[in-house]
Parts: structure tokens; C-alpha cells; sequence
């Protein structure tokens, strides 16, 4: 093969290795091997600057190269060895070709950006099975140490920052991430998720003045501790979430209500009335002024199951409607209904087989589970208070005009449910960052505490414990959605590199974005 061809090659599938002088391709089946040298221009000596165009000797380097045709390709360079022409500095030093050559490597630069960038989006064993299929061989242990070597990025000092925890191990170990809430950049990642460690974060960057946080007394208290003087914004998501928690309690809690406008049953057996009987073990001594510490000491129930049963005014508040699953009856409810009104004495076999003519599939048995749960004489399908709640919840230009419809018949069973659909749809609104909410906030607290709703009023008093960073997430544009979000990303990560996920490990590819 001609120079000439070589030169017009290279410029073409080689032009990554054009600052050396290739003067021969050589094809071997499975790879391809370039041979080259280095252009005999002076070298600068890496200590003192010098630069040196006197040889000492020769010998050859041997790195690999971005495939070609699917092919591995192999360089040979002949590089020179120079002698350092500075008395008293090194005697000897050896030519490097910055961007295609570097000290110690055994890959071509672009070679190791591709290999990098494979190992920081699949880490390990996945980011080597797609090298071996581009044609480049390296073990899961090296790409680790590409990955490794890669630089983190180093940002400007944050204003605003978001910290949350994820689980290294959950239930047992849990990590810091923080990220500037403004740009959505990863700043840094703390081994564990203690007040000692965020504040001696804290400490160090003195220039943040707001912070996004979850619920955490010990973000809270950490923060205070560093920089009492910056803003803490709760996290708006949480804050909605516990007020959805409250309201699922509400709506159980009147299920004998609600439940009444569809014909649905409560539980009457043994489980009703062993719930009556406990209802009237806790309030009898609470009736006499027994605190609810003593009352659960002596009665040996757990704290939480007499605060439970201390909010119910009434033991029918502790009873439930039946959580029934969708079936396959359902689409053939109102025939069953229809029927069953004309003929109450009418056969279940035959019923069977008129809604089998109509396409049902299900056997007698379920046929007859049904009936017997009641749920085919009611005006409609069975509803849990968990999907009652969603409805309450649900934006209403969300809902479908039937859902509409049976929420305001459900939410007019009593004077409860319709006060916890006006106190929800005002709390919402309260959702969108505005200077005025904070005044809002405290109307709305007086409201909700004004009604007999025991679960909200619980609600209200964690909004109190936290209200300046409520009001501030009330207030202000900045959330903690964003850390959140890492988070996610983050468990992505952790399911890759399982089994090799060190925490420096992990925090590096978190950095890394």
C-alpha cells in the first residue's frame, strides 16, 4: 500500500490519529493494525518546559483505537525518547501526542472518551456487553475505572439548594443528595442523613440562603444549627400528601354515611361488634379524664389504636364499608337487579345462564359470591373510601361528568363530607405560590378546626409545627420536586451497579448527572 493512499485513508477513517505520520495499514482478519510514527518536530520536556529535538533512542507504544468496519483497531507508534538539554533536570524523557497519546494509557483519547461515556450511562457488566458488541474489549473492572476517572463537575457556589434522603440499604443505611434547586445540578451526596453531617455541609457552603426540605425535624434542626438565618421550604407534595392521608381517615371514618346513598353494607359480624366493644373499653376511662398513655397502659393496646378510637365520636365511625375488588359481574349488575325485583325467587342457575347468553365468563360460583355479598340489589357499584378520597381529591376538571354527579350525592350524606370537600378545593388553591397565602393558610386552619373533622385537625396542628417553612412553600417559587426527582434517577443507578454499589461508586455517577 502506497504512502499516498495511507495519507488519503487517513484522512478519512484515521483522521483522529492525524497528528502522527501512519506509513503502513495492515489488515489481520479480526483487527486492524496501523502502524506509525511521530512527526520529528521538538518535544517539550514535561519538568522544566525545555524544549528538545535530540533522540536518545527509540521504542514502541502499542494502544488501541476506535473500531473500524467493526473491527478492533491496534496503533503501533514509534515514539522517541529525547534528552532534556536543562543540566540538573531529568537526563531522558519520552514524547507524548497530546489528544491522541497520554502518559500511561493504553487507549487512544477519543477510544477512552467512548469507553467512558458507555461505563457512565451502563456502569459495569452492561456497559462492557455493548463495548464487546461495537468491538472493543475490556473487563466490567476496568470500566469502573474509566468511570471513576472521569472528573466531577465543579459548579458555583448554590444560592438555593434542595436535600433529601435515599436508601442505601432501606431500613438500615440512607444517604443526603443536594442539588441547586435553581439549575437542577448535582452539588454533592453525604454518606448518611444525621444533622451532624448536613451541617457540617452547611458550614462549608455559607453562601446558601433558601432551602428546600421534606417533613425532617433533622434537616430542620441541622439547618438551623448551620445557617439560622436562611429560608427552609417545605415540600409542597408532602404537605398535600398528608392532607391526603387525612382525608382517606375522614372518609372512613363517615363511611356509615356515604355509604348509605349507594346501598352499600358495613361490616355486621363479629369483627363490628368486636370494634364496638373495643370503642367502648377506650372511651369509658377517657370519659373520666384517663389520659390516653394510661388508658393504652391499661388496656395493653399500642398508643396509636387509642388515639385511633379516641377521635371517633361514635363507635359507628370505626366501621367500614366491605373492600370488594371489581368482578366480573359487574357489567351485568343491573340485569341481575332488574330480574331478581321482578322474581325474588328466580335461581341463581338461572341467572347464571341468561348473563352467560349475554357474554359473561366467570363460573356460578362467583355468580353466587356476588349475590350473596348484596352488591346486586344496590343502585350502583360498590366504591371504597379509598376511590371516594380520590374523587375528593382529583382536580375536578379531571373527573368524568358520572363521577361529578356521584360526588356531590356522596358528599351531601352529611355535613362532614360536604365541609371536607369545600375545606380540600380551598387548600388546593392554596398549592400555587403566592405572596397572599400565608394569610390564607391561617384562615383556612381557623375553618378546618371550626368542624368535626378530628384527622384534619391533626393535619392542621403538623402545618403549625412547620409553618414558616410551609408558609414559605406556600409563598415562594422553589420546591423540592427536583430533588426528588434525583432520587429516582438515583435508584435506576443503584439497580445497575447492585452488588458493586460502594457509596463512592454510586455518588460518582450521581455527580455525573
Amino acid at each position: 500500500m502506497r504512502v499516498k493512499d495511507v495519507n488519503e485513508l487517513v484522512q478519512t477513517v484515521f483522521s483522529g490519529l492525524s497528528p502522527l505520520i501512519i506509513e503502513d495499514v495492515v489488515d489481520e482478519g479480526e483487527r486492524v493494525v496501523v502502524r506509525a510514527r511521530t512527526p520529528q518536530d521538538t518535544a517539550v520536556c514535561p519538568v522544566c518546559g525545555a524544549p528538545s529535538g535530540r533522540v536518545h533512542g527509540y521504542h514502541w507504544r502499542t494502544v488501541a483505537d476506535v473500531p473500524v468496519d467493526g473491527r478492533r483497531v491496534v496503533v503501533r507508534v514509534r515514539v522517541r525518547r529525547l534528552v532534556c538539554p536543562t543540566r540538573g533536570c531529568r537526563h531522558t524523557f519520552r514524547e507524548q501526542v497530546p489528544g491522541v497519546l497520554e502518559r500511561y494509557q493504553r487507549r487512544t483519547a477519543r477510544l477512552a472518551s467512548q469507553v467512558k461515556a458507555v461505563a457512565k450511562e451502563l456502569a459495569g457488566r452492561a456497559g462492557v456487553r455493548l463495548l464487546a458488541i461495537l468491538a472493543v474489549g475490556l473487563s466490567r473492572h476496568t470500566a469502573l475505572r474509566a468511570l471513576l476517572r472521569i472528573p466531577l463537575p465543579t459548579g458555583r457556589e448554590p444560592r438555593v439548594i434542595g436535600v433529601d434522603d435515599f436508601a442505601l440499604r432501606r431500613r438500615h443505611r440512607y444517604a443526603t443528595v443536594v442539588i441547586d434547586a435553581e439549575t437542577h445540578e448535582r452539588i454533592d451526596v453525604l454518606p448518611d442523613r444525621t444533622a451532624d453531617t448536613l451541617e457540617a455541609w452547611l458550614r462549608e457552603h455559607p453562601g446558601v440562603e433558601v432551602v428546600c426540605r421534606d417533613g425532617s425535624a433533622t434537616y430542620a434542626e441541622a439547618i438551623r444549627r448551620a445557617l439560622p438565618d436562611a429560608v427552609q421550604v417545605a415540600d409542597r407534595w408532602h404537605v398535600w400528601h398528608n392532607l391526603c392521608e387525612a382525608a382517606l381517615s375522614e372518609v372512613k371514618a363517615h363511611s356509615s354515611c356515604w355509604a348509605t346513598v349507594l346501598g352499600a353494607p358495613l361490616y355486621d359480624g363479629p369483627r363490628a361488634q368486636t370494634t364496638r366493644e373495643r370503642w367502648h373499653q377506650i372511651h369509658d376511662p377517657l370519659d373520666q379524664g384517663v389520659g390516653l398513655l394510661e388508658c393504652a397502659r391499661r388496656l395493653q393496646l399500642a398508643l396509636n389504636t387509642v388515639k385511633r378510637y379516641a377521635r371517633a365520636d361514635q363507635p359507628e365511625r370505626m366501621l367500614l364499608v366491605p373492600k370488594y375488588r371489581a368482578s366480573l359481574v359487574d357489567p351485568y349488575r343491573e340485569h341481575l337487579r332488574k330480574r331478581r325485583t321482578e322474581d325474588p325467587a328466580v335461581a341463581v342457575k338461572h341467572l347464571h345462564e341468561e348473563i352467560k347468553a349475554l357474554g359473561f365468563t366467570g363460573c356460578l360460583n362467583l355468580l353466587h359470591k356476588y349475590i350473596n355479598q348484596g352488591r346486586a340489589d344496590t343502585d350502583r357499584s360498590h366504591i371504597s373510601p379509598r376511590r371516594f378520597a380520590r374523587m375528593l381529591l382529583t382536580r375536578p376538571d379531571n373527573l368524568k361528568a358520572e363521577h361529578h354527579e356521584l360526588l356531590a350525592k356522596l358528599t351531601a350524606a352529611c355535613p362532614e363530607m360536604t365541609q371536607l370537600a369545600t375545606l380540600i378545593r380551598d387548600f388546593a388553591q392554596l398549592l400555587k405560590p403566592h405572596p397572599g397565602n400565608a394569610d390564607a393558610l391561617t384562615h383556612w386552619i381557623d375553618q378546618a378546626r371550626a368542624v368535626d373533622l378530628p384527622h384534619l385537625h391533626s393535619f392542621t396542628r403538623g402545618l403549625e409545627r412547620d409553618r414558616d417553612a410551609v408558609n414559605s412553600a406556600l409563598t415562594l417559587p422553589y420546591g423540592n420536586g427536583p430533588t426528588e426527582g434525583v432520587n429516582t434517577k438515583t435508584k435506576r443507578i443503584a439497580r445497575q451497579i447492585h452488588g458493586r454499589a460502594g457509596f463512592t461508586l454510586l455518588r460518582h455517577r450521581i455527580l455525573l448527572g
